[in-house]
């Protein structure tokens, strides 16, 4: 296995993962490393032939920009997830850095002929494609039926699931990728409901705030409560 592949935080866990070394390496050749500031965008909606990406560290946002010039933020992207669209000639959305993010990127051409290639990667990018629908239809149900609270727990424990290294567990500690005017416009709320009711998940004993972004979990399974997310399994 090359350097790069062998020290990547997410070896074991991107779509890559079910490749042999060989294969890996074969994959590895064909992508570079690419690095976006906050704010920056890997590709716009309409864009052609838009690279397909790995996210290797940091998070992203897919989003859509109504005529009115609003955005609505559609899906979060966390590490090993994958970005691209394969079989569409222009991306839909945009996608654009929420933090520092690191990314290994793949002409969607050097995507196909792998796809082609190894069966076993084919299978993984479908299951993560299956991942991603249910996971957008989860948000559309959250904002549909659940009250404010509930929303926002919700959006906390998956932030935990995300940064955490184990499925077994949330993570302890973690910084919120979202400014606070993100989060609103993601679940729907106003800036002053996402405050009030962050503060009400605080003082309820499930989470302490630390500093602008950071977050300790202080209790998993009040918090599991307040979201209606099933508990990590072990």
């Amino acid at each position: 296995m090359n350097t790069a592949c062998e020290t990547c935080p997410v070896k074991d866990s991107a779509a890559c993962a079910v490749l042999t070394e060989e294969e890996r390496d074969a994959l590895a050749a064909a992508g570079r490393t690419r690095t976006l500031k906050r704010g920056e965008m890997l590709f716009a909606a309409g864009d052609e032939n838009a690279a397909c990406a790995t996210l290797v560290s940091g998070a992203l946002k897919v989003s859509a920009i109504d005529r009115d010039g609003n955005e609505q933020i559609l899906a979060l992207v966390h590490p090993s997830g994958f970005i691209g669209e394969l079989f569409a000639p222009f991306a839909h959305h945009d996608v654009v850095a929420l933090t520092e993010s690191r990314l290994c990127t793949f002409a969607r051409a050097d995507i196909n002929q792998a796809i082609d290639l190894y069966p076993s990667l084919a299978r993984a990018l479908l299951r993560r494609s299956q991942e991603d629908l249910l996971a957008t239809r989860s948000l559309l149900e959250l904002n549909a039926t659940a009250d404010a609270e509930a929303r926002l727990a919700a959006l906390i424990h998956d932030f935990a699931v995300a940064a955490s290294h184990s499925s077994c567990h949330l993570a302890s500690e973690f910084e919120l990728p979202l400014t606070r005017g993100e989060i609103a416009n993601m679940l729907g709320l106003t800036i002053e409901t996402v405050s009030r009711k962050l503060g009400e998940i605080e003082e309820a004993g499930a989470i302490l705030r630390k500093g602008k972004r950071g977050i300790e979990l202080i209790d998993p399974a009040l918090l599991q409560a307040l979201s209606g997310r099933q508990a990590a399994q072990a």
